[in-house]
């Protein structure tokens, strides 16, 4: 069997098995490429045709791929967690089930220079709220380099991991490692304030939490669940948030903020601030940034 006949014939057995996407691919074919490729230990761009692709495939590899498209239809675990690895803008990341699967937008945006507008010259402090693995620390220290990156998270669990990659990539005396929620521990307390606060926090509403697709609930609660406090909307951490941020903010700073598809629910709990919505490949109303003007005022 050739590469692409086993990458096709595992993409049927996973939409056949109704899986569920989201955790870095949105479609069978890309999943079943990502397991078959990394199970052969192949780079994830190899072509599944062309002079680079290998030939024929021994019963060995075949028997292999066809035990871990087993092993992600048994489980209905996130691809990731099979593999112990992640790519979130072409930076790889190890994960496990102790962080969510990193997929934010926010990381688009710092890649492409989408928020570069909205920062002053000055910039030098970064916070990221609910760091999880690390990802959009990790990825905001790469992007400015002449920052130093705060990355705070509630779960020590998640801060082990977010470790790990910081060592990865050579970023331990660039990116500080800081268990607190929200904004309560004094390290996330910048004296002169933050000139850019990045947050990916939980926001699913109850009705949306409780209809999570096995995938979804093999991932940490904590970091998708945004009724801590007992509500329904998934603004929970948020009202928080944007209640304490303003004094944590330089005069001159911003926060971006990612909610996926809440924003009805933002708007509703929220409806006087003034959000910049940010455009991304997933539309225009999953991120927003706002001033810290906008915060106070």
């Amino acid at each position: 069997m050739k590469l692409r006949e086993l990458v096709e014939q595992s993409a049927r057995q996973l939409q056949a098995a109704q899986v569920a996407f989201g955790h870095g691919t949105d479609n069978a074919l890309d999943e079943a490429a990502w397991l078959v490729l990394w199970q052969l230990g192949l780079p994830l761009d190899t072509p599944l045709d062309g002079p680079e692709t290998p030939a024929a495939l021994t019963d060995a590899q075949q028997s292999a791929c066809a035990d871990l498209i087993a092993k992600r239809i048994r489980t209905r675990k996130p691809a990731a967690y099979l593999t112990r690895q992640a790519w979130l803008q072409g930076f790889a990341f190890y994960v496990d089930e102790r962080v969510i699967v990193p997929r934010s937008l926010i990381a688009e945006l710092l890649v492409d220079g989408g928020i570069d507008y909205f920062l002053h010259e000055g910039t030098r402090q970064v916070l990221d709220l609910c760091t999880g693995n690390g990802s959009l620390a990790i990825i905001a220290a790469h992007v400015y380099p002449d920052t130093r990156v705060c990355a705070s998270d509630l779960s020590q669990d998640a801060l082990d991991v977010a470790a790990l990659n910081v060592a990865d990539h050579g970023l331990q005396a660039r990116i500080t490692l800081v268990q607190s929620d929200g904004l309560q521990a004094p390290a996330v307390q910048s004296p002169g304030g933050f000139d850019l606060m990045l947050c990916n926090p939980p926001y699913v509403n109850a009705h949306s939490m409780a209809r999570l697709p096995p995938e979804f609930q093999a991932e940490p609660a904590l970091a998708l669940d945004g009724n801590a406090d007992g509500g329904r909307d998934g603004m929970d951490f948020v009202r928080r948030l944007l209640r304490d941020a303003p004094q944590h903010l330089h005069p001159q700073g911003v926060l971006v903020l990612e909610i996926g598809h809440e924003r009805a629910f933002f708007e509703a709990a929220f409806p006087a601030l003034a959000a910049v919505w940010l455009p991304t490949s997933a539309g225009e109303d999953q991120v927003l940034l706002l001033t810290r003007e906008a915060l106070v005022s």
